[in-house]
């Protein structure tokens, strides 16, 4: 089975946001069924999302990414229908086949609990989803032993993570997409441990919150180009199986 990511731009308010995920639930996703899909998973800034900012917001004169459809077929050539869904949006758009390893799921860290809601409603809290890349001359090997070896477990010790999917890019499948080295979905609590950094940085003290702060600076400079860093807020929908 395969993993194709689909990710979709646009202007980054509630509106657009709820627009995007009602089309995307109630529309996009049933219509999958027909066009061989086997799991969805849906991430959008929506109404709820928007009202946390992100910790890494896009630049003022770019369109932020908005959505994220994650597709799992038994081969990714099998794909066109569901390239038809999304364009159907009317959104600019792009789809990636990644590796995806979940490095943290809910009830696997001490902030949340296993997962007891159904499919398709929304995952409490919220999300970051962050577009990263490779520094300019790293190492790939280097740069995959950075990120998984010291980011994951250093960031999950530094920060009060639910959830943690990592998704490494193998290549862009639509023409003139935007280069991206890897996809990154984290879940947190509330939103409240985004908006506080005492909260976000699991820090007690004024002076643990700047040591913590330090450590991930130090880790995250080591293993992306913080220049290129993109990251939106997001609401999760975990759909699940398409049977």
């Amino acid at each position: 089975m395969e993993k194709v990511i689909y990710l979709i731009w646009g202007k980054g308010d509630a509106s657009t946001g709820d627009g995007v995920r009602d089309r995307l639930l109630e529309d996009v996703v049933p219509a999958m069924r027909e066009a061989g899909v086997r799991f969805v998973t849906v991430n959008v800034h929506d109404g709820v999302a928007d009202e946390v900012p992100s910790p890494a917001p896009v630049p003022a004169d770019e369109d932020p990414h908005i959505a994220e459809v994650s597709v799992w077929f038994d081969c990714y050539e099998r794909r066109l229908g569901v390239d038809g869904l999304i364009s159907s949006l009317g959104r600019a758009w792009a789809a990636y086949l990644v590796v995806e390893s979940v490095y943290e799921d809910y009830g696997t860290t001490p902030h949340a609990g296993p997962r007891t809601w159904p499919d398709g409603e929304r995952s409490p809290g919220v999300m970051t989803l962050a577009l990263i890349h490779r520094p300019e001359g790293l190492d790939y090997r280097e740069w995959i032993e950075r990120w998984h070896g010291t980011q994951s477990p250093e960031s999950g010790r530094l920060q009060p993570r639910t959830r943690y999917v990592r998704n490494e890019v193998v290549r862009s499948l639509t023409p003139g997409a935007p280069e991206i080295d890897g996809i990154v979905e984290e879940c947190w609590p509330s939103a409240g441990h985004v908006k506080d950094p005492m909260l976000f940085f699991n820090a007690s003290s004024p002076e643990q919150l700047n040591d913590h702060v330090g450590q991930m600076i130090t880790n995250v400079q080591a293993c992306l180009d913080l220049g290129r860093l993109r990251s939106s807020t997001m609401s999760e929908y975990l759909v699940a199986p398409l049977d």
